[in-house]
């Protein structure tokens, strides 16, 4: 007999009361990453196209230099790596690059 979605989606969801706000940042932590690395390869590009001046290359490298180091603060206030923000997504393999 197939199991009922909403079992199947209890089964998944591991839960737990003491650790649920870790949890919760780690999920919102894993969503700033990607956007972190997105922002990061696109202003790459932008570099490797000459689409900025001097100023705003240096700007974006220090707005950059700045969230990493405070996305590391945030991991070391909830004891998490940044390892940890690379969810396994099963078959799709994981959802940042293994080269964090």
């Amino acid at each position: 007999m197939p199991e009922k979605p909403a079992n199947a989606l209890a089964a998944h969801m591991r839960t737990d009361p003491d650790t649920v706000e870790r949890d919760l940042m780690k999920l919102v932590l894993t969503i700033v990453e990607l956007l972190r690395q997105l922002m990061e390869r696109t202003a790459i590009h932008r570099v490797d196209q000459g689409d900025l001046d001097d100023d705003q290359e240096e700007r974006i490298g220090m707005t950059l230099m700045i969230l990493q180091d405070r996305m590391e603060e945030l991991c070391e206030r909830y004891n998490l790596t940044m390892d940890e923000l690379n969810l396994d997504l099963g078959p799709l393999g994981s959802l940042l690059p293994r080269d964090l």
